[in-house]
């Protein structure tokens, strides 16, 4: 996936300071965003019945356009699952 020119993040929808501590924990090197009001994951109907967000990944365009969602996300596969995606949609590559 880093070999595509894209900016990505996380969201979830716990407190800052426990994403922090995830975040140090598994050696993150990309943000992860914090809701704990719910409200953006509620905006974007990923809040699931139980208060959890469901993992869903959104891509989208450099004009702010939703290009397509991944409802089925796999934790072991996920990396590759999105480089894929960037391809088919014709994500550009860094030089």
């Amino acid at each position: 996936m880093r070999r595509f020119s894209v900016k990505y993040f996380t969201a979830s929808v716990d407190r800052p300071d426990t994403n922090a501590a995830f975040a140090a924990k598994v050696g993150a090197d990309y943000p992860i965003l914090s809701d704990p009001t719910k409200s953006t994951a509620r905006a974007y109907g990923v809040l699931g019945a139980s208060g959890f967000a469901r993992r869903w990944t959104f891509f989208i365009g450099q004009d702010g356009r939703l290009l397509a969602i991944d409802r089925q996300v796999s934790a072991g596969s996920h990396g590759g699952d999105v480089a894929a995606r960037l391809g088919v949609l014709g994500v550009q590559q860094r030089t």
